[in-house]
C-alpha cells in the first residue's frame, strides 16, 4: 500500500474525519505526488482514490477538481492556506451570533463548530452547550473534550435526550459536509435535530466555508459497514443500514455561517444555480 492508499483508507475508517480535515489531508497528499511524481497518470490516480473515499464530502471533491484543472503547485498550496485558515476566518466573522446566558446544542464533530465557539469564549461570552453522543461512533466525545478543555460549560448526552433539553435550548449549531439546493448535508440526525428546532422556534445555524457549495448532479450519501452499529450475526435475518449522512431541508434553516459572515438560504440558493 503506498502512501495514498493509506490516506485514502485513513479517511474512509474516518482516522482523517471532518470535511476540512479531509481537504486538508488531500491537498497534502497531492502535494507530494506532484513533488515526487508530478501531474501525471500517478497524480491523476491520487485524484481518483481521494475523491471517492468519501463521497458525500464535496469540500475535497470541489479542492480536488480544481488542482485537476489548474495542475499548479501554487494552486495547491492556495488551497492548503484555505482550508488551514477558513475555520479562523468564520469564527472571527460570526462569533458574535454567540451570545451570553445562552444554551447551544450540536451534534457530532466539526472542527469550525469548536472553532467558533472557542472563539465566542475567549470573547468573554458565557454560554453553555448540549452535545450529542452521536453514535454509532460517538464523534460527540470529541467536540465535549475540546470545549471542556478550554472550560466552555458542556452537557453530554445519549441521542435520544436532545426532545428533553429543546425547551431550554437558544440555537442549534451544526457542521457542514455539503451545501446543495436540496438542503444542507451533515451528520446522520442532523435533520431529526433541525426540526425538532424548528417546532420548539429555535434558530438552526449550520457552519461551514464556500467551497463546501454542491453543483453536482447527485450526491451519493455514504452507507458505511453495519458492524458499526451492530454485529450482524447478533440480528440474523435483519438488515441493518448506516448510512452516515443526512440532508436538512432550507426551510428548517436559519442561516449558514461563512467566511463571509452569515448567509440567508436564499442568497445560499441564488450561489447554487
Amino acid at each position: 500500500m503506498d502512501f495514498v492508499e493509506k490516506v485514502a483508507k485513513d479517511i474512509k475508517k474516518l482516522k482523517i474525519q471532518g470535511a476540512r480535515s479531509i481537504a486538508i489531508a488531500g491537498m497534502k497528499t497531492l502535494k507530494r505526488v506532484a513533488a515526487e511524481d508530478g501531474f501525471g497518470n500517478k497524480f491523476d490516480r491520487a485524484c481518483r482514490l481521494l475523491v471517492t473515499a468519501r463521497p458525500t464530502a464535496v469540500a475535497v471533491y470541489n479542492a480536488v477538481k480544481k488542482v485537476e484543472k489548474e495542475r499548479t503547485m501554487k494552486s495547491i498550496n492556495d488551497l492548503l492556506y484555505y482550508f488551514t485558515n477558513v475555520s479562523t476566518l468564520i469564527a472571527y466573522k460570526n462569533h458574535n451570533l454567540i451570545k451570553s446566558n445562552t444554551t447551544i446544542l450540536t451534534h457530532c464533530h466539526s472542527s469550525v463548530v469548536v472553532e467558533l465557539l472557542k472563539t465566542a469564549k475567549a470573547k468573554g461570552k458565557k454560554f453553555r452547550v448540549l452535545v450529542t453522543e452521536t453514535r454509532p461512533l460517538y464523534q460527540g466525545e470529541k467536540t465535549a473534550r475540546e470545549l471542556a478543555a478550554v472550560h466552555i460549560p458542556v452537557v453530554y448526552m445519549d441521542d435520544s435526550a436532545p426532545g428533553h433539553f429543546i425547551k431550554d435550548t437558544d440555537m442549534l449549531l451544526l457542521g457542514v459536509d455539503a451545501i446543495r439546493r436540496e438542503g444542507v448535508v451533515n451528520k446522520i440526525g442532523s435533520y431529526m435535530l433541525a426540526v425538532l428546532a424548528a417546532e420548539n422556534n429555535v434558530p438552526v445555524y449550520f457552519v461551514g466555508e464556500l467551497l463546501k457549495l454542491d453543483k453536482r448532479k447527485k450526491i451519493i450519501i455514504e452507507e458505511r459497514n453495519p458492524k458499526e452499529v451492530i454485529e450482524p450475526k447478533k440480528l440474523r435475518g435483519v438488515k441493518i443500514e448506516n448510512p452516515a449522512f443526512d440532508i436538512t431541508p432550507w426551510k428548517y434553516v436559519s442561516g449558514v455561517l461563512t467566511e463571509k459572515g452569515l448567509m440567508s438560504p436564499k442568497k445560499i440558493l441564488r450561489m447554487l444555480k
